[in-house]
């Protein structure tokens, strides 16, 4: 009953998430004179989509653990 009360948990944080900005400073301070704002948004985007594959590849791992612990 536990793992299920924290299965949840995590579900309604991962879907609670808040929109965040994943630039340095630098790359802020570059993109953010220039005009119209598309290629900060283009660049951001990337970095959080770079960002998503550790935690998925971590979780799919995690997943592996647990699947193959339940089973002894």
């Amino acid at each position: 009953m536990k793992y299920k009360w924290v299965f949840i948990v995590t579900i309604l944080l991962l879907l609670s998430s808040i929109s965040t900005e994943a630039q340095c400073a630098m790359c802020r301070a570059v993109l953010e004179s220039e005009e119209g704002g598309k290629a900060a948004k283009g660049i951001n985007n990337g970095i959080m989509y770079l960002m998503i594959f550790p935690y998925l590849l971590m979780a799919g791992i995690g997943y592996a653990i647990y699947k193959s612990r339940k089973k002894k």
